[in-house]
C-alpha cells in the first residue's frame, strides 16, 4: 500500500484561507471607502432661521446623523440661536447652561441623540415656531 506524507494537504488547505482573507479585506476596504460623509443643512432653507416657517416643520421628514452640520443664518441684530435642554425647548425659556450663538451665520455639528434649539430669548418668537428639536442617529 502506498502512504501519503500529508505535506500536500497542508499546502492545499492554506490556499482557500488566503482567498477568503483576500476577499474579506476587499469587502472591508469597500465599506470604508463608501462611509457617509457629514451632510450640511441650511436651517429654514432660503428663509433661514426665522419665524416665517415653523422650524420643526422644516426639520420634519429629514434624517439627521451625528456629525451632520446645521447652518443657522439670521439677522444677528434681531435674533440668536440658543441650544437648550428639553425643558428650555418646551417652555421657550433658556435654561442655565444653555449655549448662545450670535454670529448670524452659525455652524453647529450635531451630537448623537437629541439636540434642542430655540430662537432668541424672545419667548414670543419661540412660541411662534422659532424652535426645533433634532434627533441625530448614529453615523453610518
Amino acid at each position: 500500500m502506498a502512504r501519503s506524507s500529508g505535506h500536500v494537504s497542508y499546502v492545499a488547505s492554506t490556499v482557500p484561507i488566503a482567498i477568503v482573507m483576500t476577499v474579506l479585506c476587499l469587502l472591508l476596504a469597500n465599506n470604508v471607502s463608501h462611509a457617509r460623509r457629514p451632510a450640511t443643512y441650511y436651517v429654514g432653507g432660503k428663509f433661514g432661521w426665522d419665524t416665517i416657517i415653523p422650524m420643526d416643520s422644516w426639520a420634519r421628514g429629514k434624517t439627521f446623523y451625528a456629525g451632520d452640520i446645521l447652518v443657522f443664518k439670521y439677522d444677528d441684530d434681531v435674533s440668536r440661536v440658543v441650544v437648550v435642554n428639553r425643558t428650555g425647548y418646551e417652555t421657550c425659556i433658556p435654561n442655565a447652561g444653555s449655549k448662545e450663538y450670535e454670529s448670524g451665520n452659525d455652524r453647529i455639528q450635531l451630537p448623537y441623540g437629541y439636540s434642542y434649539y430655540i430662537g432668541t430669548y424672545n419667548e414670543y418668537d419661540c412660541a411662534a415656531g422659532e424652535k426645533m428639536a433634532i434627533k441625530a442617529l448614529a453615523p453610518k
